[in-house]
């Protein structure tokens, strides 16, 4: 998960924990960060600790690399561009939408305002991401 709002994070983690889902949750606090991440550069070199994620889920407002940018470079990326990426935000703008989905975003979703949602919304999300959908075992490349 990329999110600036520490809140955000909190509750996406907790609401992760409580859906009984496998897999890992990772975060980081923004665009530069989850670029780093996806690089493997800096403090993200190791796999194991960091492995690369099944599907990403992007807030579009941050400070510095937004949202927008970061979709952007990913789906230019040939290495990275079949990550799938869940829009994840406050924002329900209708331009929001639609450039998120002609930058290459696999689905929009505006964040739940309360917590039992948000615990259904992730239990959705990750039902479908990891569970539901047939995706590549090595999304961009070779990872081991």
């Amino acid at each position: 998960m990329v999110d600036d709002d520490p809140d955000d994070l909190f509750l996406a983690k907790d609401a992760f924990s409580q859906s009984d889902l496998p897999g890992d949750f990772q975060m980081v606090s923004g665009g530069e960060e989850m670029m780093d991440y996806l690089y493997r550069r800096g403090r993200f070199i190791d796999l194991e600790n960091f492995p690369m994620p099944s599907f990403i889920l992007l807030d579009l407002n941050m400070p510095g690399k937004s949202g927008f940018e970061s979709l952007m470079e990913i789906k230019k990326d040939p290495s990275l561009r079949r990550i799938p990426i869940v829009v994840f935000t406050t924002s329900g703008e209708e331009e929001d939408i639609y450039c998120s989905y002609e930058l290459g975003a696999s689905s929009y979703i505006t964040k739940p305002a309360t917590f039992d949602d948000f615990v259904e919304v992730m239990k959705k999300l990750g039902e479908y991401w990891l569970s539901l959908v047939r995706l590549p075992e090595k999304l961009a490349g070779n990872w081991s």
